[in-house]
């Protein structure tokens, strides 16, 4: 990369997979979120990324993505900021060039292969040259999530260990793999994930790229299914209904009382409790010292 210096966001995810262990990325929509994220990383010494969608620089012109930051940067443990499925060219430059983000993940799953492959390298080179990582989907993810462009009606193809290599080649940090994972439900198989699938890419991908899971959705993955994806390469884990959901559940039990401090302060640690709950899943718990920001 062109700046000099530490990225957090790769050191975070370096030291997880030298480690075994995975570090959770929040998926946040309000400053609750990115609060109670970086109580439960000091809380449980982990390191944790703070995730946002281009809907968060969209709402507010930038504003929750300089909050986050500055939540990063202030705390006592590393915290990285990242823009999750960016999947415009103009918004990730946008995002670049705002200031703020320590990853950006080019998101050009809905061009065509060789479309999305030129522009993955050309946005990836944008991004390094302002010190900021990437991450880029090859395949395609099923499914959508809130905060981004409905792509629920492509069709899902999964990677492989060829198409990941292609992806290397564009530059980038992190690889999302699709493995059967889907964002959004799962029906009512649930997930079926091809472990195998996952394990080749991982053995031609080590030491090149770090591997990132999507799809990590409340009904499915508890501790057993993130321990299992994790002993097979994955080092990030995208997660956004595990605690957005109960915080949905608190508000909506409680906003007739009508105390408005109360109910953020309350609801903040709603989310703090089940992002502690997925460090210790993961195995990020206590590992804050292993990342090395020297």
């Amino acid at each position: 990369m062109a700046k000099t210096g530490i990225n957090k966001a790769k050191a975070i995810v370096d030291a997880a997979a030298a480690g075994g262990w995975a570090v959770p990325a929040m998926c946040l929509y309000n400053l609750e979120g990115i609060i109670a994220s970086v109580k439960a990383a000091e809380a449980k010494s982990s390191p944790v990324i703070l995730q946002l969608f281009p809907w968060a620089v969209e709402y507010a012109d930038g504003l929750l993505v300089h909050a986050a930051a500055e939540a990063a940067s202030k705390a006592k443990v590393p915290v990285a900021v990242h823009m999750d499925h960016c999947q415009s060219p103009e918004m990730v430059k946008r995002a670049a060039d705002l200031g703020g983000f320590d990853g950006i993940m080019v998101d050009m799953s809905h061009y065509e292969k060789e479309e999305n492959l030129a522009k993955t390298k050309e946005l990836t080179e944008y991004c390094h040259a302002r010190g900021i990582i990437t991450e880029a989907e090859p395949g395609r993810i099923n499914g959508g999530e809130d905060g981004v462009s409905d792509t629920a009606d492509l069709e899902g193809i999964l990677t492989t260990p060829e198409q990941a290599d292609e992806f290397i080649a564009t530059g980038i940090d992190w690889l999302a793999p699709a493995f059967g994972n889907v964002h959004g439900k799962y029906g009512p198989k649930g997930p079926q994930l091809e472990y195998d699938r996952l394990q080749k890419i991982r053995s031609s991908t080590k030491g090149r790229v770090e591997l990132v899971l999507h799809g990590a959705g409340a009904e499915y993955f508890n501790e057993k299914l993130l321990q299992e994806c994790i002993g097979h390469g994955i080092s990030k884990c995208n997660i956004n209904d595990i605690v957005n959901s109960p915080f949905l559940e608190h508000l909506a039990e409680k906003a007739k009382e009508g105390r408005l401090t109360a109910l953020i302060e309350e609801s903040t640690a709603v989310i703090q409790k089940h992002t502690e709950k997925c460090m210790d899943w993961m195995g990020s718990t206590g590992k804050a010292d292993s990342v090395r920001l020297e």
